[in-house]
């Protein structure tokens, strides 16, 4: 028997992972989180309940299953961020691109799949330490790129007002998708509602972390 090429077996692994988290979200919003089971999902997806852990090693994260591009992307933004360019003018940049977007990022979820988040302690709970990871992430960063040292508390409270401004805009973005609105609706307003929280961060932050 040959060895199966990398690709496919990684193409496999997407596939099986895709199919997972999908199942789990049917099941998650027929049935609500808290009374979805391992054993649900795993018999929906055809797979084993130790295939399910494999790949999600908590039950949230498989509602959350963009956690790794929420919890790195405030990071990744500045760490990309062009010459000349501070951190605060990367993300609000970032932010406001993906406002254009309707990215699920940044909260552009759907009102049935953010009921589901609403309606779960579980998640709310796992949501907001998904924020506390990101702004310790990018804190990290921060410190990194500028050289600071260890106890210097720039680069902590640099991220927390820039992670603030992301947790507060998602949050907006969240409430109003459980009113209904349409995405183009939460577009206008939340693009008007960045502006400003950015611009409340440029008398501090306009010129830090410059590359």
């Amino acid at each position: 028997m040959g060895i199966e090429p990398m690709g496919l077996r990684e193409s496999k692994k997407q596939e099986t992972r895709q199919l997972i988290s999908d199942q789990a979200t049917r099941l998650f919003i027929a049935n609500g989180f808290e009374a979805t089971t391992i054993a649900e999902i795993a018999a929906a997806a055809r797979v084993a309940k130790k295939t399910v852990t494999n790949y999600f090693a908590r039950k949230e994260d498989l509602a959350f299953d963009h956690r790794e591009e929420f919890v790195e992307g405030l990071a990744r933004t500045v760490s990309g961020r062009a010459d000349r360019e501070s951190a605060l003018v990367a993300l609000r940049r970032e932010f406001l691109d993906g406002v254009g977007r309707h990215d699920p990022v940044i909260g552009f979820s759907g009102e049935v799949f953010a009921r589901m988040i609403a309606d779960s302690p579980t998640l709310l709970a796992r949501l907001r330490d998904m924020h506390d990871q990101r702004e310790a992430a990018l804190a990290e960063l921060l410190a990194a790129e500028t050289g600071a040292a260890p106890d210097d508390i720039t680069p902590r409270a640099a991220a927390a007002q820039l992670g603030g401004v992301h947790r507060v805009l998602f949050q907006q973005i969240l409430e109003r998708t459980l009113d209904g609105w349409s995405n183009e609706r939460i577009a206008e307003t939340v693009t008007v509602s960045a502006r400003r929280a950015f611009d409340l961060l440029a008398g501090s932050l306009a010129d830090y972390a410059v590359k």
